[in-house]
């Protein structure tokens, strides 16, 4: 029963007009050169970050700024805007799905009654 209500709600999920403005901003995005090429800067830098403070090391002031940079840049190209607006408004949908599956996990916890079906 449970696996079956997932896939229901994974399907109008997948349905929402969030999600595929999402979709539509990921294909847009994967398709402009120079996007792409600011997402590969911001993760090879990201992951540069995280080795250094896994080490126990601060990044230098330079690291800190090219990470900076790398960000604006890609939130100011249009692209770039276009997948961080479609991905928050995605990102807002799925925490009140989550809200809402907490609420109603909290409300089966302290229901006496049992469903079936």
């Amino acid at each position: 029963m449970i696996d079956d209500k997932a896939m229901d709600l994974g399907r109008l999920i997948g349905q929402a007009t969030e999600y595929q403005a999402m979709r539509r901003a990921e294909q847009v995005l994967k398709e402009d050169t120079d996007t792409v090429a600011k997402l590969e800067s911001i993760q090879t830098l990201a992951r540069q970050i995280d080795q250094l403070v896994s080490q126990g090391q601060m990044p230098d002031d330079a690291m800190t700024q090219s990470y900076e940079d790398a960000v604006r840049a890609l939130e100011t190209s249009v692209v770039g805007q276009a997948y961080v607006v479609a991905r928050a408004n995605f990102d807002k949908l799925m925490a009140r799905v989550n809200q809402q599956i907490s609420a109603g996990m909290e409300k089966g916890a302290t229901s006496n009654i049992i469903m079936l079906g």
